[in-house]
């Protein structure tokens, strides 16, 4: 079982120049690598549309090869940087495209503030007397504010802004099960976060709302200065703290509430929403977003699973226009109160819900049917294309 740890550090002014440094060498090979996939695919592609070689093509690159030209080829910014490093940014190329190939975007260019992120991914760093070594950079002040468990795997140094963060990711062993004697389910809304099978609520914190008229601010200011400019910049960190102290708060929140609904219930069960799905619609994207539904959920997954207990995900058909008793009770969603006609019951229609989704069987994720058949074969097809797959 692995489980992540997040500290922040604090690097002097000229660790500060190494960090950045550091970042932007990882950035540049991780472009050039990419670049160089997709040079060779387009390549292989124009050779056997016009048979060019019909005894054979050449091989496709990949993560190894690059990783061998990279030994023997090394830059001056490149040998200021920990091998593995370098290499771990190599892998980052690899697997964006391994991705595209599984159905995500393709791959992008990272930009300057685009990659912000580099990785020591099994040794090469060290914690010692309140200080994070790391090799080619030095010791780094970090604040431990909690006591790291397991054994640490990989090493994450983050950039957020004008703030630095490590991340250790540690593998841990498995709890055993704890025996389920509570359990509750959760209806996720917009007038009320989530209500519990029980009948308790929590409201929304709306922590973007409430911050919307100084972000319109910084904005308006942002949009008069000149691109390209110094004084545009420099706003620009302005309106990003501003996002990060709204990220922080909703993450914070999600924190506290998923901690409060493990320690208090075994078994948690929640709506297998298609969020991604529902931001389309623009009347209900910002509330979406600033609810932070599966921000909660995946809190709360990963904390009942370092716990010992359950969270599982229900198949949301059915559980706001069905009674308790099963008969069919249709409502738009103005209507706020569930009224059965055929057993009589009356209640709040999102705690109805809830005790549903509490009795409900666990869902199969997956999508199925034509369009996921016509999906199947075309990444099938792209793939005998890309034999390093």
């Amino acid at each position: 079982m692995k489980k992540a740890y997040m500290f922040r550090i604090y690097p002097n002014k000229n660790q500060d120049v190494i960090l950045n440094r550091t970042l932007s060498t990882c950035r540049h090979l991780y472009n050039n690598s990419l670049a160089e996939r997709k040079k060779q695919a387009e390549l292989n592609q124009l050779k056997k549309s016009f048979d060019v070689f019909p005894w054979g093509y050449p091989e496709w690159v990949n993560k190894y090869g690059q990783m061998r030209y990279l030994t023997a080829t090394k830059t001056e910014y490149q040998k200021e940087v920990y091998g593995q490093v370098l290499q771990d940014a190599i892998k980052r190329s690899d697997k964006s495209m391994t991705n595209f190939f599984k159905g995500f975007g393709y791959p992008r260019f990272k930009g300057r503030n685009r990659y912000n992120s580099f990785t020591y991914p099994q040794n090469g760093f060290s914690i010692k007397d309140g200080k994070l070594h790391l090799s080619k950079i030095g010791s780094i002040k970090i604040i431990l504010h909690q006591e790291i468990e397991g054994k640490i795997k990989t090493c994450t140094i983050k950039k957020d802004i004008d703030q630095w963060y490590v991340s250790f990711s540690c593998e841990i062993e498995e709890l055993r099960p704890v025996e389920i004697k509570t359990k509750t389910g959760i209806d996720v809304g917009l007038i009320d976060l989530i209500t519990l099978s029980n009948g308790k609520q929590v409201k929304p914190p709306k922590f973007l709302r409430e911050s919307e008229d100084k972000l319109t601010q910084e904005q308006k200011r942002l949009s008069r200065k000149k691109k390209g400019s110094g004084k545009r910049n420099r706003q620009k960190i302005i309106v990003a703290k501003v996002h990060r102290k709204i990220r922080n708060q909703r993450k914070d929140f999600a924190h506290k509430l998923s901690r409060n609904l493990v320690d208090t219930y075994d078994s948690i069960k929640f709506e297998d929403l298609q969020i991604k799905n529902m931001v389309q619609n623009h009347h209900l994207a910002k509330s979406i977003n600033d609810a932070g539904w599966y921000q909660l959920m995946q809190f709360t997954k990963y904390k009942a699973e370092y716990a010992g207990k359950l969270v599982e995900f229900v198949n949301p058909a059915g559980t706001s226009q069905t009674c308790i008793c099963g008969f069919h009770v249709p409502k738009s969603l103005s209507v706020r109160i569930h009224s059965c006609p055929s057993c009589g019951l009356i209640m709040g229609r999102d705690q109805v819900s809830a005790i549903l989704i509490e009795n409900k069987p666990i869902s199969t994720v997956g999508t199925t049917g034509i369009n996921a058949r016509q999906g199947y074969l075309s990444r099938v097809s792209m793939q005998r294309d890309a034999p390093w797959l």
